[in-house]
């Protein structure tokens, strides 16, 4: 097959498209310039988004042997991720900027421009399995469940799945790095990424109050009486219990916890970590990461939801309400789960098989 690797600069991408050489595939490497000025984003050697990680990207393609091209996605990057990142918080919502760069850069743009140059599909070094079924290409947790990146992938459709290849899902990390270096990657030991690659700092709250102001407001309990004051209710967010900034101290001094942020008002709602308690959770318009289950216009199905990235698999029944003609994807959690906030994603599991995923609008 003609295959596009997706190369970050990082150690797993660097392995994933020589791999992808080995297996006998015709590959390319493709870097991806996310900022017009890299320097807005991170500094030094972070795993994406900066020059060091594009000079590292290019010593690997020539290493395998391989031609190597930038393509200039920034202005899909802005678009797609930073200004939905932004309009997100704006709204009172917690988002998760890796999965919109999956599915709007990763996949949706490089996968169609790929394709429309003549390649089979996109090679990353994302750590997910895909196994051929009757009903197409199915998505899978990896072997390595300290890495599997299954949960930010689930946002992929059925024909981004088709056309993604990931070398990584059963293998662990550990031997990577040692495949690495055996293969002569300068990129063997280099640290992973972390925190948010367009927040330079790593401080998410001021970067938000950079671009969406300081306006002050109040903190209040579940009564409506003021605790404290904030400088911009985004910049907090549900199950938070530390920096809270309370001027009263609660009685018998119990922690007090984001409930709610409610950005028309400006206005942080505190409680106590009880009233936290989630039993249900409302996605919108679902994406299905395969045939959707049939039985769901009839009946709940068993399953695991999961609603953070490293988080753990919690069992639930699951189902889909038409209304309207909006999709919606509800989970009823067995136990319940303490601090959800809307804008995230959950995940739902069939086993280690990634059935579908929705963006959190409402818990109850």
């Amino acid at each position: 097959m003609k295959l596009i690797a997706a190369m970050s600069g990082g150690v797993d991408s660097a392995v994933a498209a020589a791999r992808a050489v080995e297996a006998g595939h015709d590959v390319i490497g493709v870097h991806l310039a996310l900022s017009k000025n890299p320097q807005k984003y991170r500094s030094g050697a972070r795993g994406c988004c900066t020059v060091e990680d594009s000079h590292d990207a290019r010593r690997a393609a020539d290493v395998i042997g391989i031609p190597f091209y930038i393509w200039d996605m920034s202005d899909e990057f802005h678009q797609g991720v930073v200004e939905n990142f932004l309009s997100e918080y704006a709204s009172g919502k917690t988002p998760n900027p890796c999965l919109r760069c999956n599915e709007k850069i990763k996949f949706e743009a490089v996968l169609d421009r790929a394709q429309a140059m003549g390649f089979d599909g996109v090679v990353t070094g994302h750590y997910a399995q895909t196994v051929e079924s009757e009903s197409g290409r199915l998505l899978y947790r990896a072997i390595d469940p300290t890495k599997d990146q299954s949960y930010v992938l689930a946002v992929l459709t059925v024909k981004q799945i088709s056309g993604a290849i990931f070398p990584l899902g059963d293998t662990r990390k550990e031997d990577v790095r040692i495949e690495a270096d055996r293969r002569g990657l300068s990129v063997a030991n280099k640290p992973d990424s972390h925190d948010i690659c367009f927040v330079p700092s790593g401080d998410n709250a001021s970067w938000l109050r950079d671009r969406l102001g300081s306006e002050v407001g109040p903190i209040v309990d579940e009564t409506g009486k003021k605790l404290g004051e904030h400088k911009g209710a985004y910049t907090y967010t549900i199950g938070q219990r530390k920096g809270l900034g309370l001027t009263v101290p609660a009685a018998g001094g119990v922690p007090r916890y984001v409930l709610k942020v409610e950005p028309i008002t400006n206005t942080v709602v505190v409680g106590t970590h009880e009233a936290l308690a989630v039993e249900k959770i409302i996605g919108g318009t679902p994406n299905w990461c395969g045939p959707a289950p049939e039985a769901l216009a009839s009946a709940p199905l068993n399953g695991l939801v999961q609603v953070r990235a490293h988080g753990a698999p919690l069992p639930c029944t699951y189902y889909r309400s038409i209304t309207g003609g909006i999709e919606t994807l509800i989970a009823d959690l067995v136990e319940p789960l303490f601090g959800l906030a809307p804008g995230q994603a959950m995940v739902i599991y069939d086993g280690d098989r990634v059935v579908g995923s929705a963006t959190i609008t409402e818990t109850k």
